[in-house]
């Protein structure tokens, strides 16, 4: 299905029914890498799985790829699925879409799940990075920053023991474009620090990450756990970045126990 949203047209699906649960995929993949974790949960939930802008089947719009166009873009999207509060889970970019959604539209959030994400803003270094891999990739294409990047995404017990998942990452990366990775690598390089935004966060959350992720390790999850009044935190074993992609069956029980049935 797709939606039209200010200067980009979206990609996303639905199946199941029942309480919304609303997955955003981490950067360079798109919706398909939830199917493992999605095919969970469906017998029991209506499971939305957006295309992020810049990813996938999903347009890019104009200019930066900004937290702030990803909030308005997931407004639009459950408006136009008439869902008036979900539970939203966020992996990576989308634990960092998910707190600006948060700031702006918290009446429509049942309960959240943010799964290896920082609440930080980049440093400097990390800025001039996503700089540089913007003109690499104009030079060069995305086959070498995907390839760079894939051990870093995937944890090292994947790495060693399941190349069909290593090569099913691939897969995904290889749909992503060189301006889908200029737009939205300059939307994470201006995002603001969250970390003061943790507090305010007053429903039902879980936070959650690998025990092998090199890019937002345990300290990451765990200063957000501490940030947010009763919030909990799971670690997911044998997985990295890629945590549910990795490890499906205990992302996905760890993630039924959290979506609520009181609101529709």
């Amino acid at each position: 299905m797709q939606i039209s949203s200010d200067d980009t047209q979206l990609f996303y699906d639905v199946k199941g029914d029942g309480f919304s649960v609303v997955l955003l995929h981490p950067f360079t993949v798109n919706h398909e890498f939830w199917a493992p974790a999605r095919d969970k949960l469906i017998a029991r939930y209506r499971v939305i799985t957006p295309d992020l802008r810049g990813h996938g089947r999903s347009n890019v719009g104009r200019g930066a790829a900004t937290m702030a166009k990803h909030a308005e873009d997931l407004r639009r999207l459950i408006d136009a699925e008439e869902v008036k509060t979900a539970v939203f889970v966020g992996v990576s970019i989308g634990g960092y879409i998910l707190f600006e959604f948060w700031r702006r539209y918290r009446s429509r959030v049942a309960a959240l799940v943010l799964s290896n994400t920082k609440a930080e803003a980049d440093t400097e270094i990390a800025r001039a990075n996503r700089l540089k891999s913007i003109e690499s990739a104009r030079l060069h294409g995305t086959s070498p920053f995907i390839e760079e990047q894939i051990p870093k995404y995937v944890g090292a017990s994947t790495l060693r023991n399941r190349p069909d998942i290593v090569d099913a990452v691939r897969t995904l990366m290889r749909t992503f474009t060189v301006d889908g990775l200029a737009a939205v690598q300059l939307g994470m390089a201006e995002r603001p620090d969250s970390v003061s935004t943790l507090p305010s966060i007053d429903v039902k959350t879980l936070v959650t990450t690998g025990d092998e992720d090199t890019l937002t390790p345990v300290q990451n999850a765990r200063l957000i756990q501490q940030r947010i009044p009763g919030a909990s935190l799971a670690i997911i074993p044998r997985a990295g970045h890629f945590a549910p992609r990795e490890n499906p069956e205990d992302y996905g029980a760890v993630l039924r126990q959290v979506p609520g049935r009181t609101s529709a």
